[in-house]
């Protein structure tokens, strides 16, 4: 472990220096990439300016209510959809046409709809993470064994006991793997969901740095989602670890 950690660490460090060279050597100019340095002096002035923790946490208020709606309802879906052909009929073709639309395309929708508040925010970032989550979802609880369901109604279960007793516990493992992709995909609409009608967070912040051309807040803004996201994501592969220490193993000998 200690040697693939090692390996991560190099191939960051790298980035890092050919960013570094590519910037302080001007072969690059600070127009287009600023270096290192000026990222982090630009960190500096919004922590001083006050804002920087606030977008941090507005951004992150969003993504988290975002993705609970979308999981909200997609968990309950999918699972119908997997063991039900009257589910799947009625939801598989309306997913299949609406996840291929844009979330982008429904800003003026969603500003008509719900105006300028966060729920505008919400629906921009579960339209960019739902039906996508529906359709891992099924696939998870499709894998789950026949025979044990089989063995459930034998024993008189409900089909709600089903769902909930075997479908679910067994795609269980599987729908976190779900959960911590379409967690990443949350955090790519960010910006989408902040283009307009907002006043903070980070997507907004990397758009307002645009119009004065202060690329080192762009470049700011982007790293921060990238840390945030890849700091959820190992919180996500530990908490896997923890409730599914055989999976985890089966996934590490693969």
């Amino acid at each position: 472990m200690k040697k693939y950690s090692a390996i991560s660490a190099a191939s960051i460090l790298l980035v890092l220096a050919i960013w570094a060279y590519l910037t302080y050597s001007n072969t690059i100019d600070k127009l287009f990439l600023p270096t290192p340095g000026d990222t982090l002096q630009a960190l500096v002035d919004e922590i001083r300016e006050g804002i920087f923790f606030e977008d941090l946490a507005v951004s992150f208020y969003r993504i988290l209510m975002g993705f609970l709606i979308s999981t909200i309802f997609a968990v309950p879906i999918g699972m119908m959809m997997a063991t039900s052909r009257t589910w799947q009929a009625i939801w598989e073709p309306l997913i299949g046409l609406i996840r291929y639309m844009p979330a982008v395309a429904f800003i003026p929708l969603s500003i008509l709809w719900f105006g300028t508040s966060d729920l505008q925010k919400f629906f921009i970032l579960f339209l960019g993470v739902f039906f996508q989550e529906v359709i891992m979802i099924a696939d998870n609880c499709k894998t789950v064994n026949k025979s044990l369901v089989e063995v459930g109604k034998t024993l008189g279960l409900s089909k709600g006991e089903v769902m909930k007793s075997i479908v679910f516990r067994a795609a269980l493992p599987g729908m976190v793997d779900t959960f911590r992709t379409t967690w990443g995909w949350a955090w790519t609409y960010l910006v989408v969901a902040e283009l307009v009608a907002a006043s903070e967070g980070l997507g907004f912040r990397i758009m307002q740095a645009q119009r004065y051309l202060a690329t080192e807040r762009i470049v700011l803004g982007i790293v921060v989602i990238g840390l945030l996201g890849l700091i959820t994501d190992l919180l996500f592969a530990g908490l896997y670890k923890k409730l599914f220490p055989w999976k985890a193993l089966e996934k590490a000998k693969g």
